[in-house]
């Protein structure tokens, strides 16, 4: 087989090109997939560029120079070789977003990395040269791919994302088959590749605004009303959110609940243009939250712990590292102190009792807040121990 490093790079950019990469990729048995897009100043992203990776070929795929690419999507789609990631979620978003369907099987190397003791979301570049001793170029990080011609550097740049993601992919997928951990992984792909991952929801665009965990009874109603009117507006008008209004702002006409457009023209930050052209919309948006009040997770989150409740984490904490420890998996990995926090609320809905974790970690937790195991010392050592029931 050729050197990784011998393959030379193709730059497709027209049908004929095309139709020698799709023959290519239907006997590959993995296929390494990276894309590179702008989201600077619209809503969806913007796709400029497809790195694609098999043992024997390297192409750049330019889908702002082809009018078609129907013949690759038919190719991946129907593949049966593992479609391997880094950080593949917005790559698979925009997959999805084009084919209204997602890639199967896959595998992404961000997931799987930590179960071999490295960091929790750790870099593509990063883990290229944890894992394969090789230093990637950075120079054209800051690349506007939506600008042609791309020169040769930047070119060569874009193919190196996917040149060493299939021996990454390999090494990984070996390591982890000798563990005995790759079925650990398998809940996890599942979501990646699950139309629902994908959705977004208007009414649900509140709880990614920080300031939500402040507000509570009928300001956090008027908030969430705020957040599925922007979210509609800009996915309407193909903007990003900010350029709508800004998180900050939205928890601040919540608390202040503007009755009229020349009531919310006081707010500081808000613009004549906003006002002017969004004023009524926003006003409508207050009234029409009248009474209601929202029970959330982001108010629970608001409330501090008593120290009781202090004491339980820290227990749950030991509870982490040691089985972190047993695992040789960096404790943060396997439960921070928020994913903690979120599971004495609510183990159910914690991450910590979905896939992977709940195998190593979330079961046992939920056994110990129930009062079915504890710890105790013996020989100077913390152990887990099985109580009477």
């Amino acid at each position: 087989m050729t050197r990784i490093t011998d393959i030379p790079t193709d730059y497709i950019d027209t049908p004929g090109g095309l139709e020698r990469l799709c023959q290519a990729l239907q006997t590959a048995p993995w296929i390494a997939l990276d894309t590179e897009f702008i989201r600077e100043s619209t809503y969806y992203p913007e796709f400029c560029l497809l790195q694609i990776a098999t043992p024997d070929v390297i192409a750049c795929v330019d889908p702002l120079r082809l009018d078609d690419l129907e013949p690759l999507w038919r190719a991946l789609y129907q593949s049966r070789a593992v479609k391997v990631f880094h950080a593949g979620f917005q790559d698979l978003e925009i997959f999805h977003q084009i084919n209204g369907r997602l890639p199967r099987p896959v595998f992404d190397t961000q997931l799987a990395a930590p179960l071999l003791g490295y960091p929790d979301q750790i870099g593509y570049a990063q883990l290229v040269e944890q894992v394969l001793g090789v230093q990637l170029a950075k120079g054209h990080s800051r690349t506007d791919w939506r600008r042609r011609p791309l020169q040769a550097a930047q070119i060569a740049y874009a193919a190196d994302d996917v040149r060493y993601l299939g021996p990454l992919y390999l090494e990984i997928h070996h390591r982890l088959s000798r563990l005995g951990r790759l079925d650990w992984l398998e809940d996890d792909f599942h979501n990646l590749t699950d139309p629902a991952t994908y959705a977004n929801p208007p009414g649900e665009a509140w709880r990614r605004i920080k300031g939500a965990r402040r507000l509570k009874g009928r300001q956090l109603a008027v908030l969430k009303r705020l957040a599925a009117w922007r979210e509609e507006t800009a996915r309407a008008a193909n903007l990003p959110r900010g350029w709508i209004l800004k998180d900050d702002l939205l928890c601040h006409i919540a608390r202040l609940q503007p009755r009229s457009p020349s009531e919310l023209a006081q707010l500081r930050g808000l613009g004549d243009k906003t006002v002017k052209r969004y004023g009524r919309a926003i006003c409508a948006q207050v009234a029409a939250a009248g009474d209601e009040t929202v029970e959330t997770a982001a108010r629970h989150e608001a409330a501090s712990a008593d120290p009781r409740q202090e004491a339980l984490l820290d227990l749950l904490s030991a509870v982490v590292r040691l089985r972190a420890l047993e695992h040789r998996i960096h404790p943060t990995v396997l439960a921070s102190r928020k994913d903690l926090e979120r599971f004495v609320r609510d183990p159910a809905a914690s991450r910590l009792y979905q896939g992977w974790r709940r195998r190593l970690i979330g079961e046992e937790l939920l056994a110990f807040v129930r009062g079915k195991r504890g710890l105790h010392v013996a020989d100077g050592q913390l152990q887990l121990m099985e109580l009477a029931p």
